[in-house]
């Protein structure tokens, strides 16, 4: 399959049948194919060489400009414009180099005969799995256009859950970080400037002065240790993240449960469950399929297990909303729709109003969240700030009160 690494610009001369010199810049995976690729078209390839990086560097491709190119594809279709000239018109344009270069060799793919999805497949890395066989089974059955509205209906839904998922956890991370900067600043700079004030008093200092004045020490003696471990131990719990599939079940199992941000988690997994299956079912695809492919992009390990373990018991002819419920993981609102859904012959349809409830239900409860987390911050950083800040006044009030008694 092809990878990132495959996208590469190609400058190329060469002549046409009449002999007329032509130049110009070609999209592939290596040289020998730019040079059959133009053979094809009926130039004589004199010479092929590759860009540079520095030339057709550019931003990284995000999930959100896969998510807007196929929208602009959609639209373009159902305006008429042929498949391939759509992807010429919409590659050319794209204001990221990168995703202009996987647009094109796409297109180019396309142009020589392979089929919209198996040329997508070779770039899982942005067209993933669910995608390629969407637009798989719009190909067959010639409704590509219509496949396309779906999915980028599909795409836009998962990047807004996204973003409201991020909204949450962004904010407290940031007052969390700034929390930490500013009692860095103090411990560092600001209370020795007190300890070289009250070494002149000559009187025990109060518990808590003594404390901060101890813990300020530390920090104006070992900060590139502190900075140091915390930077490495976030860098490796990173790391560890991303190459160990224990830490990633872990992690994944431990979230769910944690209290305020596990119920926003498990209503976003619950919307991406029911948006996904709906999209897939109402594009044909058998369900047992689609459960295997749902399973992939729960984004949760505990949601994928159960999910996996329905199509299971779906294969051998359950009810889906049975095994649903057996899980324990869905709603019974869920549970019924789908039930209903069954019974009617409308799944998709049902699903559907499941991910548009659930949908909303994120949105409600992160704007609940950040209700909830502002008065609890400020009232972290009031006890933090705040107890560094008397801690520093507390012996000037001693000595003030010892003044006034004499």
């Amino acid at each position: 399959m092809a990878t990132k690494s495959n996208l590469m610009t190609f400058a190329w001369e060469g002549t046409d049948k009449k002999g007329g010199k032509k130049s110009g810049e070609s999209i592939g995976a290596s040289e020998a194919l730019v040079k059959a690729e133009l053979r094809r078209k009926g130039i004589n390839p004199t010479k092929v060489k590759k860009k540079s990086s520095k030339a057709t560097g550019g931003k990284k491709i995000t999930p959100k400009d896969v998510a807007i190119f196929m929208r602009q594809l959609a639209t373009m279709m159902s305006a008429g414009v042929p498949l391939v000239q759509s992807f010429e018109i919409i590659g050319n344009g794209h204001e990221n180099p990168n995703m202009a270069t996987l647009l094109l060799t796409v297109k180019s793919d396309v142009e020589g005969g392979n089929t919209l999805a198996d040329s997508m497949a070779k770039h899982p890395v942005y067209f993933d799995k669910l995608v390629c066989n969407l637009i798989g089974a719009g190909e067959q059955a010639g409704t590509l256009e219509n496949l396309l509205d779906k999915i980028a209906t599909y795409k836009e839904k998962m990047e807004a859950i996204k973003g409201k998922i991020k909204k949450a956890l962004f904010y407290p991370a940031a007052v969390m970080v700034v929390a930490f900067v500013i009692t860095c600043v103090l411990m560092i700079f600001v209370i020795p400037s007190f300890k070289d004030l009250f070494a002149g008093f000559g009187a025990d200092l109060p518990a808590l002065t003594q404390m901060v004045i101890d813990m300020s020490n530390f920090f104006v003696s070992y900060w590139w240790a502190i900075f140091g471990a915390i930077g490495g131990t976030i860098f490796s719990i990173v790391q560890f993240y991303k190459r160990s599939k224990a830490m990633q079940n872990l992690m994944d199992r431990t979230i769910i449960k944690t209290p305020i941000i596990g119920p926003v988690l498990n209503k976003a997994v619950v919307a991406r469950f029911a948006r996904t299956l709906s999209t897939m079912f109402a594009a044909g695809m058998p369900l047992v399929d689609s459960l295997e492919t749902v399973a992939q992009a729960a984004g949760n390990i505990v949601y994928e297990e159960k999910i996996r373990i329905m199509r299971d018991e779906v294969s051998t002819g359950n009810q889906m909303n049975v095994s649903m419920k057996e899980s324990g993981l869905f709603p019974s609102m869920v549970v019924q729709m789908v039930a209903i859904g069954e019974e009617t012959g409308a799944i998709d349809t049902m699903l559907s109003k499941v991910a548009d409830f659930f949908e909303e239900e994120v949105d409600n409860a992160v704007d609940g969240l950040t209700s909830l987390l502002e008065p609890l911050i400020m009232a972290f950083l009031g006890v933090v700030i705040g107890g560094l800040v008397i801690a520093m006044y507390l012996p000037i009030f001693k000595m003030g009160s010892v003044v006034n008694g004499h």
